[in-house]
């Protein structure tokens, strides 16, 4: 996941990049950190926690500059540190340089071996860090150019926003796999962002998606510079219309919410439930429970209510914590559910312990019936171009058919949504990445291969 934001060409620009951090907190929640730059150096701040955590006004206010980069965190490997923090920041031959980088590389560990073997000295575990090097160890005399022999040697999922002190560089890579928006400010600077929820609240307007393949520099005076660096070959994530985004966003030129609410009525037509009531797992599953119950015409309730205030728990992970700790977050409404056949429709299934638990919860609530239903595939392999997801032996549907797994969550049935459902839901005019459902690892890496750190 994470979440990248780039702003240039306006005061106080390190302000505008938290608020739009602020608004896609919801794709990381480990670290945060924003890089301003005024011309003559730049200056960072980055901490683990949240947003509103990190950045007060006292902070902010040393971020000066006209152009600031910024990043949430949600890390797929590696430490739980602050170094692990972006956006990474250098000092190099032609000056000061930050990154900030939401993907994940699959040749990671060969670009870095050699790297180290070269005399390269590494102070994390992220990806984002061989970016930096590969930067710094390029011959050539300009940034751009040198920003171009590093994107030759790196290989998979990466949105990029690279600072220097007087311009920024913003790279998509030739899948598109994670998402990029490019966006106008109305004091007439520019603004690039994972998400574009984050324009709204600053007042952007849209201008287009960041195409596959292409590289924008911004500098002063001037409309930013577009170049295809390498031929698109568009596969965007169908994750982000699933679980990643949020429902306002608009990824891809497609609206996240109505995807969602798409993939609930096909979901209604491939696997029917003979039902009184259908229930969403909040806040993911609601769009799809909602097309889900429009497309069996029957009644839809927020039947459980989420605690969204619930932060982590660090004692111990018992099986009894583990049950605890979806209590702490979910609770049912009895009088709603009492007596009822309900189906309950959550946005993806990958362990399957918190299904176990909120099917045990219904049925305590008084449900006669529970009926499990997915809106999105059965996930098999993981994927290793920027989801934290486990490896195959801990994909519960890598080893159970759906009737095994209901029977093992005490559920009368559980349905998922097929994978052609979903492409159909999505509109059959791309080729989205699929690899958590298919198999395809068609920008590199295999279910084998270790996953990068940094989300």
């Amino acid at each position: 996941m994470c979440a990248i934001v780039g702003v240039f060409g306006t005061p106080n620009a390190s302000k505008i990049a938290y608020y739009a951090l602020f608004s896609m907190q919801h794709r990381g929640q480990e670290a945060t950190g924003i890089s301003s730059a005024d011309g003559k150096r730049i200056h960072l701040i980055k901490k683990r926690g949240l947003v509103t955590d990190v950045f007060r006004e006292d902070r902010l206010s040393k971020l000066v500059g006209n152009c600031a980069i910024g990043h949430n965190r949600y890390s797929t490997a590696g430490n739980d540190s602050i170094l692990d923090a972006q956006p990474v920041f250098a000092k190099y031959k032609l000056g000061e340089i930050s990154v900030a980088h939401n993907g994940n590389l699959v040749n990671k560990h060969e670009v870095r071996d050699e790297l180290i073997d070269k005399g390269a000295i590494f102070q994390t575990g992220m990806d984002t860090e061989n970016i930096v090097h590969l930067i710094a160890k390029s011959q050539k005399n300009k940034l751009k150019a040198r920003i171009k022999d590093m994107l030759r040697k790196i290989e998979g999922a990466y949105c990029l926003a690279i600072q220097s002190r007087s311009k920024m560089f913003v790279v998509r890579d030739r899948f598109g796999i994670r998402p990029l928006s490019l966006g106008k400010l109305k004091s007439g600077g520019w603004i690039i962002a994972s998400e574009t929820c984050a324009f709204e609240l600053v007042g952007a307007e849209f201008v287009r998606d960041v195409k596959p393949g292409e590289m924008l520099v911004f500098e002063e005076g001037k409309e930013p510079k577009s170049e295809m660096i390498f031929e698109s070959d568009p596969h965007p994530c169908a994750f982000e219309y699933i679980y990643f985004a949020r429902p306002d966003s608009i990824i891809d030129g497609k609206n996240v919410y109505m995807k969602r609410l798409e993939m609930g009525r096909q979901l209604a037509k491939e696997t029917p439930a003979n039902i009184d009531l259908v229930l969403p797992v909040p806040d993911s599953g609601v769009a799809a429970a909602r097309g889900f119950a429009e497309g069996l015409g029957v009644p839809f309730e927020m039947g459980i209510v989420r605690n969204h205030y619930v932060g982590r728990t660090f004692i111990e992970p018992t099986q009894e914590i583990r049950e605890l700790k979806v209590k702490l977050k979910l609770s049912p409404i009895r009088e709603l559910i009492a007596g009822k056949r309900v189906a309950i429709v959550d946005d993806s299934l990958v362990r399957g312990t918190t299904s176990k638990q909120i099917v045990k919860m219904l049925k305590e609530a008084g449900a006669t019936e529970v009926h499990m239903r997915i809106a999105a595939p059965e996930i098999k392999y993981p994927c290793r171009y920027g989801i934290d997801t486990p490896s195959t032996k801990e994909l519960i549907s890598a080893s159970l058919s759906p009737e095994e797994i209901a029977k093992s969550m005490n559920a009368e049935s559980l349905g998922f949504l097929s994978i052609e459902g979903l492409k159909k839901s999505l509109g059959n005019d791309r080729n989205y990445s699929l690899v958590s459902f298919d198999g395809n690892y068609f920008a590199g890496g295999d279910e084998n291969s270790l996953g990068c750190s940094r989300g």
